[in-house]
């Protein structure tokens, strides 16, 4: 195994050519996220469909915040918007916790993994409901992958116009986002060799991955209309991409992450995709037009993204060129100060972002579990501790060899 030296963190002065100010965005933009989780039996390690019994039960706590997800193994949470990222992390564990009682009073525990460690993965048990099974005869097979488990983060703008142009404007950062956010490397009781194996998954279906770039909302409203019209999706809903304006809520989705590890990895996220949309808007306020990288090199980006997470190369998708994954994270991060100061979000991301160069990502902290014992039992322990003890989370997974490090798979 390489492994990445020590990375730096971002300076305190923005590179040349970022703002020094925000005039035109908000100091805080609204943010919400739903996170979706996995219902494990503690002693067989194995999934349990006990979704629909599990969210009905949290309901009686978190009310509106929980509900079902289109396979029985899966229960999702929600927050509701924040403008302070303290209070949506709290929010967050409140949330995860309600979850997690409800789930021990069914002798279950829910692990926040972008895909099943174990099985059984296929065939699903959906969830029962007339749009699932409408789903399963349309898409077939491609439903046995969504026991798969992401986080959205969604971003409060009300234009649909600048939402469309916010879309464009993320599309050459959604790789690095898939690298920061990575926590999927086993599938099915086996190490798939990527660090984030939900992002493979996704990208088969047929509207998924980086979204086109949209000329104008007529634009996107013509395509969507054209995808629904021939059956490749079923609704609105069903726009698989990275980031889209959101089909019932002003806002804009980020789609691109795997459900993350714990509280903390989420709200890094939740920060860095606030930033991102922040820097956007004031370069859409500013008349400044999106890169326009090919969807070709999106793909690629986003697939070596998917395999090698943090420890690996990244595709740059607007130089063309290989940089270490670690140096684009901090890239992104020194093109975004700007907005992360204006939203007081700089100290956390740099504390979070610090603690990642030494514990690794989601999906590094998953390896590091199964090289203590070569057992897979122990990841999906170490998943279910790290997914509501922030103590353990913030400590990292201290057993046998070392720290976790940036690393690339074994």
């Amino acid at each position: 195994m390489t492994s990445q030296p020590q990375q730096q963190l971002p300076p305190d002065d923005a590179p040349a050519g970022c703002p020094s100010s925000f005039r035109e965005v908000p100091a805080a933009l609204s943010v919400g996220i739903e996170e979706e989780f996995l219902l494990v039996d503690p002693v067989s390690r194995t999934l349990r469909p006990e979704g629909p019994q599990v969210a009905d039960s949290a309901a009686d706590e978190l009310g509106h915040r929980v509900g079902t997800e289109l396979t029985r193994y899966q229960v999702e949470g929600r927050t509701e918007p924040h403008t302070c990222l303290n209070e949506a992390v709290a929010e967050l564990r409140t949330v995860r916790a309600g979850l997690a009682r409800a789930a021990a009073e069914r002798g279950l525990r829910i692990a926040s993994s972008g895909s099943p460690i174990t099985g059984p993965v296929a065939p699903v048990p959906l969830t029962p409901g007339p749009r699932y099974a409408e789903s399963m005869s349309l898409f077939r097979a491609l439903d046995d992958e969504q026991s798969a488990c992401a986080c959205h983060v969604h971003i409060g703008v009300a234009d649909p116009r600048e939402a469309i142009e916010v879309s464009n404007h993320l599309r050459p950062w959604l790789a690095t986002l898939t690298a920061l956010a990575a926590n999927s490397p086993y599938w099915d009781g086996r190490d798939t060799g990527y660090a984030s194996w939900r992002t493979i998954a996704w990208g088969r279906w047929p509207v998924a991955g980086p979204p086109p770039y949209f000329d104008s909302p007529a634009h996107f409203e013509d395509l969507v209309d054209e995808l629904i019209l021939t059956r490749t999706v079923l609704d609105r809903g069903g726009l698989y991409w990275d980031v889209r304006p959101s089909h019932h809520l002003p806002t804009v989705e980020v789609r691109v992450a795997d459900a993350a590890l714990t509280p903390e990895d989420t709200v890094l996220l939740a920060a860095v995709v606030r930033a991102l949309v922040a820097t956007a808007l004031e370069a859409i306020r500013a008349g400044e037009p999106a890169p326009r990288p090919g969807p070709e090199i999106l793909r690629a980006a986003s697939w070596r993204a998917a395999r090698d997470g943090l420890a690996g190369q990244a595709l740059d998708p607007i130089t063309r060129r290989l940089v270490p994954a670690a140096a684009q994270v901090e890239r992104m991060l020194r093109a975004l100060s700007p907005a992360l100061r204006h939203s007081g979000d700089l100290d956390l991301v740099r504390s979070q972002w610090r603690r990642l160069c030494t514990q690794g990502s989601g999906a590094d902290r998953q390896r590091a579990a199964y090289r203590h014992r070569s057992s897979l039992h122990d990841v999906v322990d170490h998943v279910i501790g790290a997914t509501c003890s922030s103590r353990r989370a913030a400590d990292g997974f201290r057993a046998g060899s070392a720290r976790a490090e940036i690393r690339r798979p074994g």
